[in-house]
């Protein structure tokens, strides 16, 4: 079946899915309800991932090889421990225990040459799964992240002869698209752990694989997903340096600190759009370059999120910002 037929079918059966699964939602307990710690002000059903993960995963099944079958297996064993945590929020330890075995299952099923790039590879999946779900808080983000990111190693994959990973990568942008159609601002639906979780991992997960593959080499994904990196990152490193308990729950990552400065998801949405499509792109187009021409197209990416940062922190410093929470 032509790609493009795949990808319009998985559009329509995830918007078709996720109006579904809106209606249900209150009845089987899927509804974010704000608390101290939400960016939002008003109950909304948190259905999306369920929706992206299962048409994505059975699609991709159907038309991937059937060496990809263990991966969509894991994922889906992520999202629904994940969507269990979403109605009666599970133990961290359970869920730490969980995305690490499933990191550990994937290096096992497709093992490197070396017990260095192993061991980096489990503790990346793990890290990825959970700043993957710390990055998903405010309306769009995630889905625009997902889309983007998945995007390109879709596209990417493909280029490089590897069809199966090509298809499930764009499936997964695809379903997103149409997630991204309840949750951009103002959201109806969110992605909740039961979409993020398996998204952290299969971002990592594809990169791993794609590596493997000769596909890209290690710096690619990391490139591509590098804005929720650095957030991610960046809020970790500072809160330990000031002696806090870095795992437990705030809202001090930079995209919140901007929404509890003034700004409105719209506004944010958009310009970490931006910022996303021109990493992304640079990354793509660093990929086909060689030498001392892509360390500076690396380099200069890196560089303008130092600067965004850097910015940003003013910006708030300008406004005084209120208080965390």
């Amino acid at each position: 079946m032509p790609l493009l037929t795949i990808c319009v079918a998985v559009f329509v059966l995830t918007l078709v899915l996720i109006w579904g699964l809106r209606r249900l939602a209150p009845s089987v307990s899927l509804i974010d309800v704000p608390n101290d710690r939400s960016l939002h002000h008003k109950p909304v059903p948190k259905v999306g991932g369920v929706a992206i993960v299962g048409v994505a995963g059975i699609v991709a099944a159907l038309f991937a090889p059937s060496d990809y079958w263990p991966l969509l297996f894991i994922a889906g064993m992520l999202m629904a421990v994940s969507a269990w945590d979403d109605v009666r929020n599970l133990p961290a330890g359970l869920r730490l225990a969980t995305h690490s075995i499933a990191a550990v299952a994937l290096v096992v099923l497709h093992p490197a040459t070396s017990w260095l790039i192993i061991g980096l590879a489990v503790i990346t999946i793990v890290w990825m799964i959970n700043l993957y779900n710390f990055m998903d808080g405010a309306d769009g983000l995630a889905g625009g992240m997902t889309v983007l990111g998945f995007g390109m190693l879709g596209f990417a994959s493909l280029g490089a002869g590897m069809e199966g990973l090509g298809v499930l990568a764009l499936t997964i942008a695809v379903a997103t698209l149409a997630f991204l159609c309840f949750n951009f601002p103002p959201a109806s639906v969110f992605m909740g752990d039961a979409g993020s979780v398996p998204m952290g991992f299969l971002a990592a997960a594809i990169g791993y694989l794609g590596y493997l593959g000769n596909a890209w080499p290690y710096w690619y994904p990391a490139l591509l997903f590098s804005p929720f990196i650095f957030d991610a990152t960046y809020t970790l490193l500072r809160r330990a340096l000031r002696g806090e308990r870095v795992w437990s729950a705030h809202r001090e990552h930079l995209y919140q600190r901007l929404i509890l400065a003034g700004w409105t998801h719209r506004r944010l949405a958009l310009v970490a759009y931006g910022i996303m499509l021109f990493v992304n792109v640079v990354a793509l187009i660093a990929l086909r370059l060689h030498g001392a021409e892509q360390i500076a197209a690396i380099a200069s990416t890196l560089l303008l999120l130092v600067v965004f940062f850097t910015l940003a922190e003013r910006h708030l410093a300008r406004m005084g910002e209120r208080a965390r929470g």
